[in-house]
């Protein structure tokens, strides 16, 4: 007995942690019809927004902005059509190899959040030869942080999540991020947990999935788009979606600019959102 009890514990142990990872916002919850979803399209992308306003479920849109020091070139008219049609706005920062404080600034000058619009940092890969390293997030993240009192999403596929988690775990910049989680598959029973317990919204479907020629093949077929468009759920509700949306705690907003010409205590803040206290 004495030798098989640490063989029962290990059992109980690896079937505690595999429930935990087959919990229902690990497998297709997509299907659940109150859960909602999201698109995060780019100017490769096309939208017909008739036909994807038929897809109720789709409540929130995340853009990609900018790519290096580059502007997308689809941004300002879809988020203007967007916000227009009732949806909830974000907008990413698809991270390259260069100066972070840059970048940062760029995204901030292109996007100029109000406080309902989602921002968050696409971290691509672990190769920061080719996409913005970890420790150049960690500076895009605070310089964000400090420039509006709020901290991004942060995009990652498994790879990234699970190096993240390996290198950083409870890292204080990492840790007070939301996980913007990418995975085509199905179902997930290995999620790499520690800087983050789950995901708040998971990219499950894209042209990872299928093609022009097998579009049943599509985890999920928004309409209104094309096999190519990344399509996304939250962890939640279609309600608790847009409740808690952006999903951040702003506390003192941080002043970027004052107007010339006015004393201290008639300067005006110009801010990149605005306090949630």
């Amino acid at each position: 007995m004495k030798r098989k009890l640490p063989i029962l514990v290990l059992v109980f142990l690896c079937s505690a942690l595999i429930t935990s990872a087959q919990s229902p916002e690990f497998s297709e919850p997509w299907k659940n019809p109150n859960v909602a979803l999201a698109i995060d399209p780019y100017e490769g992308n096309d939208i017909n927004w008739d036909i994807l306003a038929t897809d109720k479920r789709v409540v929130a849109i995340i853009h990609r902005a900018t790519i290096g020091d580059r502007v997308d070139r689809k941004y300002a008219e879809r988020r203007d059509e967007a916000k227009k049609r009732g949806y909830k706005w974000g907008a990413y920062h698809f991270g390259k190899p260069g100066d972070p404080i840059k970048q940062a600034d760029f995204f901030l000058d292109t996007v100029k959040p109000t406080a309902d619009d989602l921002i968050a940092l696409d971290l691509e890969s672990t190769d920061g030869s080719k996409h913005m390293s970890f420790d150049d997030a960690r500076a895009f993240i605070r310089r964000i942080r400090e420039k509006t009192g709020r901290y991004t999403f942060v995009y990652g596929n498994n790879e990234v999540t699970k190096a993240i988690s390996e290198q950083y775990g409870a890292d204080g910049v990492f840790a007070k991020t939301r996980l913007w989680y990418a995975r085509f598959r199905r179902t997930v029973t290995d999620f790499p947990q520690g800087t983050w317990k789950t995901y708040t919204i998971w990219q499950f479907s894209s042209e990872q999935n299928c093609g022009p020629a097998n579009r049943s093949a599509c985890l999920y077929t928004v309409p209104g788009t094309e096999y190519d468009m990344d399509v996304d759920v939250f962890n939640g509700t279609m309600d608790e979606l847009r409740s808690k949306w952006p999903f951040d705690s702003v506390t003192v907003p941080r002043a970027v600019a004052t107007r010339p010409g006015l004393g201290t205590q008639a300067s005006r803040l110009l801010l990149y959102g605005s306090a949630r206290l």
